[in-house]
């Protein structure tokens, strides 16, 4: 029973992965919107499961809300096609698209589901849901988008997830924050260069996987099992560079992609705007060290049926995903000099 399965759901991971390149390599708007049908369809059994109300309710929230995002898409393609030379319909069709994909990807100020759904899944399923999912609209959104209307969004991601992150005690909704964060850096560097932001994409994947792996092993989802479980202070040491990495503290890897960001928006004099990403990351940073702080100073009890064991071969990725983060003044040192 447990072989078939396992076999479904590898069919369902290969119908998501696929689903994702008929998204990006098609030639038409319509190619586009099923490759989008066919990636929600196959990313719904992948969440759902009949034993966990939880994720039974993430999935058909995350059903809705896509669905509404692929009408909406659907919609707005088919008026495109009438309205091809009225530039006014151009613009506003431009922002109604970009809307639509927004909202696929979970980014503000259409990130309502975005937390709710996160809160309800497995970590596998919020790292597939924070990296593999984003690409199909992120790749979308390159081809076609309204300039004005991407600053402003990416300056509602901003703030929102620096802000949003605060008195939240679940580990996923913390991660699910950060990742609207992340989205702006991401944002900016479709205004850079169209493959520019799989550069920094690539650095935030990769930064993701870590946390979610730690948290995987560990089996931990709150804030407070960072405090009661009996950890060796070297694992909660590992835990804390990695999240710090992810928020782009230097010298850090994380915060490698954030300096070519800076540059480039110093260069090009936009200091505003280079000025609410460098203090919305100084507060995303603030609330990633008040969480390690407490666990590291509280004079908490040891119990011994909580104890947590952990396996040499995890171990020793720990400490190697650790020593990557070490790495990110070394390569920035090599790459802008």
């Amino acid at each position: 029973m447990l072989s078939i399965i396992n076999s479904n759901k590898m069919f369902f991971y290969f119908i998501l992965f696929f689903s994702t390149l008929i998204s990006i390599s098609s030639n038409s708007w319509f190619g586009c919107w099923i490759g989008l049908e066919i990636n929600l369809l196959s990313f719904i059994p992948l969440i759902s499961n009949s034993n966990n109300l939880l994720s039974n309710e993430a999935s058909l929230k995350y059903f809705l809300t896509q669905s509404i995002a692929s009408i909406n898409f659907l919609f707005m393609i088919l008026l495109k096609l009438f309205f091809f030379k009225n530039f006014f319909f151009n613009n506003f069709l431009s922002i109604m698209i970009n809307s639509s994909l927004f909202m696929k990807m979970g980014s503000a100020p259409f990130h309502f589901w975005f937390p709710n759904v996160m809160k309800g899944l497995s970590w596998l399923n919020n790292f597939i849901l924070m990296s593999w999912q984003k690409i199909a609209p992120m790749i979308l959104l390159s081809y076609y988008f309204n300039k004005q209307f991407l600053l402003l969004i990416l300056i509602f991601n901003k703030i929102i997830g620096a802000l949003g992150g605060f008195n939240q005690t679940s580990l996923r909704k913390i991660l699910a924050f950060s990742s609207i964060n992340n989205l702006s850096w991401i944002l900016i560097f479709i205004l850079i260069s169209e493959n520019l932001w799989m550069f920094y994409f690539l650095f935030y994947s990769f930064l993701i996987m870590i946390m979610c792996f730690f948290f995987n092993t560990f089996n931990m989802f709150f804030l407070n099992q960072l405090y009661i479980l009996n950890f060796n202070p070297l694992i909660k040491f590992f835990l804390m560079i990695n999240l710090l990495s992810l928020g782009g503290l230097p010298p850090l890897i994380g915060f490698f992609p954030k300096w070519i960001i800076i540059n480039f928006l110093m260069i090009n004099n936009l200091q505003i705007i280079s000025f609410i990403f460098i203090m919305m990351s100084l507060i995303l940073l603030f609330f990633y060290i008040r969480i390690f702080y407490s666990s590291f100073m509280f004079n908490y009890m040891k119990l011994k049926w909580m104890k947590t064991f952990i396996k040499n071969w995890n171990y020793n990725l720990l400490n190697l995903f650790s020593m990557i983060s070490f790495m990110g003044m070394i390569l920035s040192t090599f790459f802008f000099y």
